[in-house]
């Protein structure tokens, strides 16, 4: 089975825990398009949700499958959050950003009393870092920022190159929030903590692609089935 068909095997698992009157974080990437199709074929069936999305490319895709939208202004507690992940190890630290949607996807989760995490178990690393670290970063005084990111990633032993995202046409990437996004190449994060903790130091740091202590279940889809991990639980289940 291809990577895409686990993803959606991952989604399939998640939306049977969604339950009707349920205030629901969207998330954004390729997995969480998986999810919203399904939630769109149960809404379609009668199901009654409220839905916050993390990205405008989110929010047309619900709208598309007739999923009632609404705002953390109007809804600022969620019942859980839906989302997909671009790295994660086995203590449910994660990389994500890839997508862009960082800073509205950290925002939602940490608005939400569960987070459900859906990945291909690509995804499911030793130890996070290979992927590109995103960090959202505000247009003024980039320079600087990165020098400082460089600098204080360094002290804690993350090393690599800074690349300012940009588009096919060869512009910065904008996110949703009007912000550029520098992707960190470190190969390895050792002490996601004490990077985590040093890029908040940073002022034109709005946010980074390290989501610590957020996921709740992590389900990870593979051609052996699905996994399900729980925080702070040491028993794993498996199909």
């Amino acid at each position: 089975m291809s990577a895409d068909e686990h993803k959606k095997m991952a989604a399939m698992r998640a939306v049977e825990m969604v339950e009707p009157g349920m205030r629901i974080g969207l998330g954004t990437g390729s997995t969480a398009a998986h999810f919203v199709a399904l939630l769109g074929v149960r809404v379609k069936a009668g199901l009654s949700v409220i839905c916050v999305p993390t990205s405008e490319e989110t929010r047309k895709l619900a709208e598309s499958r007739g999923i009632t939208l609404s705002t953390l202004e109007e809804v600022p507690e969620l019942d859980i959050t839906f989302d997909g992940a671009d790295e994660i190890d086995e203590e449910l630290r994660m990389i994500k950003g890839g997508g862009g949607a960082l800073l509205r996807e950290k925002i939602v989760a940490m608005a939400s009393d569960r987070v459900v995490i859906m990945v291909d178990d690509s995804k499911l690393v030793e130890t996070i870092g290979a992927y590109k670290l995103p960090v959202e970063v505000v247009p003024f005084g980039l320079t600087a920022t990165r020098d400082m990111i460089e600098t204080l990633a360094a002290d804690c032993g993350c090393e690599g190159e800074l690349e300012l995202r940009m588009t096919a046409e060869g512009q910065p990437f904008i996110t949703d929030n009007g912000n550029y996004i520098l992707d960190c190449d470190f190969g390895r994060i050792d002490d996601a903590e004490d990077l985590d903790d040093a890029l908040k130091f940073i002022p034109g740091v709005v946010e980074s692609g390290l989501f610590l202590d957020i996921c709740d279940v992590a389900i990870i889809a593979g051609d052996e089935g699905v996994r399900v991990i729980e925080a702070n639980r040491d028993e794993v289940d498996e199909d």
